[in-house]
Order: C-alpha cells, then structure tokens, then sequence
C-alpha cells in the first residue's frame, strides 16, 4: 500500500517535534500537524514561561536580603506591564525555533487540529485528509477544573495566567500539586497576597511526606497564606472581583483565582477509540514498552500516555520511538530514577524513591539533615533546607535523594548521576566535601536517623 508519509505526527510539543524531526532527518516523509502553537505546553503554557516567572520573583527577596547585607535599598516593586512584554517574545522567539528545525529537517506542518479516521489515516480541519504506514499522537496534556464548583468559569489556568492583562493584586490557588505550590510562590514573590486552598491533609501528595511537611512550613512561613483541608464551594463575580467561599464557611475576595487541580490527558475528540486505540481509566492512551498502543500502526509519547509528565522524559519516549520504529533497533524507554524538581520557594529537588516508597520494599536506612544555611542564618532568617538520603540496607545502594534549598533543582541533576549509576552511600561517603556549600552536608551525613 503506498501512503502520503511514512510518519504523520499529531501534536507539536516537544516529543512530536523530536520524533518527527530525527524521522525526517533520516530521510522519512513526515507530516505534523499542531492546532495552536509549536513547542507544546513546556514551551508556551509550562516549563518555560513558568521557570522565568520563577526568575522574576526571586529578585524582589533577593534585594530585601540584600539590604540585610548592607546594601542600599530604597523599595521598588514588579511591573507586570514590563516583564510581560518580553515574555511573550521570549516565547515567539522559541516557537519559531521549534518550526524552524522541523522545517528544515523536511518535515510538512499544519497548522490545523488533527483527528484520526482509521488506523493510518489523518483528517485535518482544513479539510484535507492523509494516510500514512505509521501514526504518532503527541498532543500532552490539559489542566483539569472540576466542574462541580458552582462560578467555577471564573477561575483561569495555568494556559491563562501567562496571558493576563493586569496582574492580580490578591490571588487564590486552588491546590496542592507542583503546579499549584509553584504559581503560589511565584505571586508571592512578585508582591502579590497569595491564598493557597487544597482539599487534601498535605501539598504534594505522591512525593516524599517529610519534605511535604518541610516544604509547607516555609511556603507558609514566606508568606503564602497555606490552607489544607479546604476546598472552594462557590465563586460569583463581585464588582469586577471574585467573591469565593469556601468549605468551612470563609469568605473573601480575589482579583483571580487560579485553579491548578491537575492535569488530564488531551485525547477528547480525536477519533482514537473509533479507530480502536485503547484509552485508560483517566483518557490516557495505553501503550505498551515501545510506546505502540493497540493499533499496530499507531504510536503515542509524552503526557498523553500519563507515564511520567515531564518534558525531557517525552523527548526521551521520542527517541526510543525512532530508533524502535525507524532504525530497526527496538528501545524501551528509560522510566528508572527520573530526576525531578519543585521551582517553589526554596525549591525541591528529588530523584529515585520517597521514604515510603522504599520502605514498602526492602529495610531502609534513612539520613536526613535539616539546619539554617550560612547565606539566611547570617541575616537572621529562620529557612531551614533539608537534605536527605534514602539507603537499601542490603546493598547500601542510594535508592533516593531529596533536597529542600534555593538551587535544588540544579543539585538534583547532578546527584541523579551517581543515583542512576546506583552509587552507594560508601561513595557518598567518600566523596570530599565542598566547604562552605549547602550541598557538601549530602556528603557528610554519617549516622541515619530511621531505620528500618
């Protein structure tokens, strides 16, 4: 059977575009198709945009530090209106790189929404249709609101908030996930009254629950108004606010509320099941260790598989897609000891498995150290990071690594090396310290606090 393109990619975030880019630079015709923008949600409603919001609220502490060192410091706050302009282009600048490389790769774009009608043909909303021998659905994921909430059209998302016209003096975050702990620290940071509501008994439920206590005393400690066990009941436009109550009866009001309840994967309305592909409990794509999914021909990566929803892992699953499907050389994608990080305020870094998690499965040795770095207890501030290691007893191998500090996410990258490779704590051990350094306590912890 001759088909239009060898691959036909739906989704232009960042595992589409890898995958369609090596298959076209190998000399396979390729097709992608994206109906809102290249680069996908880390490019132009997550990671990205996110992370230099990150930047932008950690200069107005920082310069409140600096005056406890004794710098001049004569106040000055966050002008929306400034930084949002060059966020925005900032974003443009990466799109165009984003279709740029596929382009020149020889990769056909369409900037048109893509649905499937049967096992290797694509109908685009501009009317044209194609077939190709083999299919890739890419298309991520999307912010869950609960629809439950009576006024619950009120609230944004995180693919609104980069978009706001003013920026909100009083803010609400509805939940406890990274995304919401995240925005929570950002607004805070950039002079914003910040609310944070979440239903459950702890923020960041599925990490590790000694960090999560850590990590919700100094958010609230910075100044995030943190409350658990607290849901929103209702919301109603109020002169041009948003009045909210909530489940114990409170009330108050907000210029925005954002809800950061989750994240579902983007598979509505794109024909899969009447083209026999297999979706799970939640509207993921089931795929099989090769990321092929029930229909032979077709193939799914990244978060609309809901395996682990992180942008460099897509790219990995888009890698071993290609080498599987194009090279010949069939490539599971690595999913072991995947470093992650929390770009709250201080961040969390962590890699391999939580205290729990490890427990469950073998006898532990747990070291942890919590204690005020040199740069805060200087000036008298009470942060406190947290460093902790997570050891098999039977192997001494580190089966995990937890970090609470400013920069946790660039110690975690590196501590998930020596994790992956499956160093013991005798390597941690006998690796000397850098001094001073908050890192170098990762090193010298000797005795464990737990076992067992």
């Amino acid at each position: 059977m001759t088909f239009d393109y060898d691959l036909f990619v739906i989704g232009g975030g960042s595992g589409g575009v890898r995958a369609g880019r090596l298959a076209a630079e190998g000399g396979a015709r390729v097709g992608l198709a994206e109906e809102f923008r290249m680069g996908g949600t880390c490019v132009i409603r997550g990671c990205v945009p996110k992370k230099l919001m990150v930047f932008a609220s950690s200069y107005g502490p920082a310069a409140r530090q600096a005056r406890d060192y004794g710098w001049e410091y004569e106040g000055g706050s966050f002008r929306w209106e400034r930084f949002r302009p060059k966020l925005q282009a900032e974003l443009a600048r990466l799109e165009g790189i984003y279709r740029t490389n596929l382009a020149r790769a020889g990769a056909d774009i369409f900037h048109a929404r893509a649905t499937l009608r049967d096992a290797h043909t694509v109908a685009l909303s501009t009317g044209e249709t194609f077939t190709a021998r083999h299919i890739l659905v890419a298309t991520g994921g999307r912010p869950f609101v609960p629809e439950t909430t009576e006024g619950h059209e009120l609230a944004i998302t995180s693919n609104e908030v980069f978009d706001l016209e003013t920026f909100p003096e009083r803010i609400l975050i509805v939940g406890g996930g990274y995304i919401a702990c995240e925005f929570a620290c950002i607004f805070n940071g950039l002079g914003a009254h910040v609310a944070q509501w979440y239903r459950g008994a702890q923020i960041l439920r599925g990490f590790d629950d000694e960090v999560r206590g850590h990590l919700a005393e100094l958010i609230r400690e910075r100044g995030v108004d943190l409350h658990v066990g607290l849901e929103v009941e209702r919301m109603e436009r109020r002169e041009g606010r948003i009045w909210v109550k909530g489940s114990d009866g409170r009330e108050d009001v907000f210029d925005q509320v954002l809800y950061a309840t989750g994240r579902v994967p983007n598979t509505a309305g794109l024909g899969l099941e009447e083209a026999g592909v297999r979706l799970g409990r939640w509207g993921e794509i089931v795929v099989d260790d090769y990321s092929q999914t029930s229909v032979p021909s077709i193939y799914a990566v990244g978060d609309v598989t809901n395996r682990i929803n992180l942008t460099p892992v897509a790219i990995r699953e888009a890698v071993a897609f290609h080498e599987t499907v194009f090279k010949g050389n069939p490539t599971k994608p690595d999913h072991e000891n995947v470093p992650s990080a929390v770009f709250t305020q201080p961040e969390y870094g962590a890699v391999g498995l939580s205290e729990e998690q490890a427990r469950e499965r073998e006898p532990i040795d747990v070291y942890c150290a919590a204690f005020r770095p040199m740069q805060r207890s200087f000036i008298g501030r009470p942060d406190r990071v947290l460093f902790k290691l997570v050891v098999s007893q039977a192997t001494q191998k580190v089966l995990g690594c937890h970090i609470v500090a400013d920069g946790a996410g660039e110690m975690i990258q590196l501590a998930a090396v020596a994790v992956k490779m499956g160093a013991t704590k005798a390597d941690f051990d006998a690796t000397v310290a850098v001094h001073p350094t908050m890192a170098e306590e990762i090193v010298l912890m000797k005795t464990p606090v737990r076992s067992g």
